[in-house]
């Protein structure tokens, strides 16, 4: 099978470190969605990315969905999620967040580079929901004492949240930074300590205007 997109990019990342955690081998083609479209198009009319292909050629496309077919290939003891109940409602939960943080983060890039006059309004929209998004997480990794999020254990939800902390730092450093989120910035480093975030990573390459 094979891994399509960049590391730059906090949900391929996210995906090939818990293929990487799960002891899955995977090729990885580090397709741009920008200068690489057509090449994903063909497994992904979307052109986005991480979209994972199978050996039978089946494609999944979103990080979640592939996450969620990598659980199940593993199996429910491995998993780096609760299976069912509060618990896997409270994983979700704090993935959504993190994901959703992502995306306005992606969205502020693209704004800033693909469009010659900023939208004032819609970058403040943006800017207001990543900081309300760290301002909360702040708050609940402050009040946890464990090495990860929910326990001795890494799961998808502290995967999740280092991979965008990493990219928010590096995209807008001016939003999310050490002084003002000290939980979040030690929860990242921890996980980013590990071999598989030390392996699997890249700076960030914007798009060109």
């Amino acid at each position: 099978m094979f891994l399509i997109g960049q590391y730059d990019s906090p949900f391929v990342r996210r995906t090939a470190i818990a293929m990487r955690l799960y002891g899955i081998g995977f090729e990885h083609r580090p397709w741009s969605t920008f200068g690489d479209a057509e090449k994903i198009a063909p497994y992904n009319p979307l052109r986005r990315v991480p979209t994972l292909v199978l050996d039978n050629g089946e494609a999944l496309i979103d990080s979640g969905a592939i996450l969620d077919y990598l659980d199940e290939l593993v199996g429910p003891e491995k998993a780096m999620i609760a299976p069912r109940g509060a618990e896997r409602r409270r994983d979700l939960r704090t993935i959504a967040l993190a994901t959703g943080l992502g995306d306005k983060s992606v969205s502020l890039i693209y704004e800033s580079v693909l469009r010659k006059e900023r939208l004032k309004l819609w970058v403040e929209r943006c800017e207001a929901q990543v900081t309300g998004a760290l301002d909360m997480l702040e708050r609940e990794r402050a009040d946890l004492n464990t090495p990860y999020l929910f326990g001795g254990r890494i799961g998808h939800s502290d995967i999740a949240l280092a991979c965008v902390l990493r990219f928010t730092g590096e995209a807008h450093p001016q939003l999310h930074n050490a002084t003002r989120y000290p939980a979040l910035s030690a929860h990242a480093a921890h996980c980013e300590a590990l071999p598989a975030f030390k392996e699997i990573v890249q700076p960030l390459s914007p798009p060109k205007g």
